[in-house]
């Protein structure tokens, strides 16, 4: 089984997923392939890092999602592999249609990194699959453009087709507060597509997977997204 890493100009977090993906499920084939001839065909699972692609010219992850690389995700995802896209990675998904919505400055105007509380709104995910609905997760974040932006039409498509992931919340799952860090719409902080075989995350589960320092909720999910990938991708 082989799971890819796409790197781009400007990808920063693809040797720290890299080793995430190993830690998760050990013997999987794990490769990082530069963007420009990447060969998706024999891969199940595909990963958009974090990052800067291209130096965010024009907006996050524009680009980066006119890569050639982006058609071999498109074929992936057609015969039921998994893609994950982190913080630029998700941008890029938005920014080559495959993920709705998009991306703006925060709303507090500068880059943000620190630990975050999520909720987990739907559980019926490959990638979600050791979670119930309500968990609470905590994941660090690490961007300047996260302010994801949806319609209220968007918006309401996805919450009744049960594509959002997580939002951002209170340590105990609460919404109530001041705890959207960025400003996004609805305090949402990760998408799925339809059939939930594609999830775009602002927040780093890469950075979140090392059971030594006692952060392993990225783990898990990076973990249940291989396992599916390994199954075929089955919900």
């Amino acid at each position: 089984m082989r799971a890819d890493i796409l790197v781009f100009p400007g990808s920063n977090c693809d040797v720290d997923t890299e080793i995430a993906l190993r830690e998760a499920l050990p013997g999987w084939q794990v490769t990082r392939q530069w963007h420009d001839g990447a060969d998706l065909s024999g891969s199940q699972f595909c990963v958009l890092p974090g990052g800067f692609a291209h130096g965010d010219y024009l907006r996050a992850g524009a680009l980066a999602a006119r890569s050639p690389a982006i058609e071999g995700v498109r074929a992936l995802i057609a015969r039921g592999g998994l893609v994950l896209g982190i913080c630029n990675g998700f941008q890029v998904l938005v920014e080559a249609g495959i993920l709705p919505g998009a991306f703006q400055a925060n709303t507090v105007q500068h880059f943000i990194c620190r630990d975050v509380a999520l909720r987990v709104e739907r559980a019926a995910s490959p990638f979600l699959d050791a979670f119930a609905a309500g968990d609470v997760l905590t994941l660090p974040i690490a961007h300047q453009e996260g302010n994801y932006r949806l319609t209220e039409d968007e918006y309401r498509r996805l919450k009744d087709e049960g594509r959002i992931a997580f939002t951002y919340c209170g340590p105990h799952g609460e919404t109530a507060g001041d705890y959207n860090p960025n400003g996004s719409y609805a305090s949402v902080a990760g998408v799925l597509a339809e059939g939930g075989r594609v999830l775009g995350m602002m927040p780093h589960p890469e950075r979140a997977a090392w059971p030594a320092i006692g952060r392993t909720d990225g783990l898990r999910i990076l973990a249940a997204g291989l396992m599916a990938a390994m199954q075929g991708g089955t919900l």
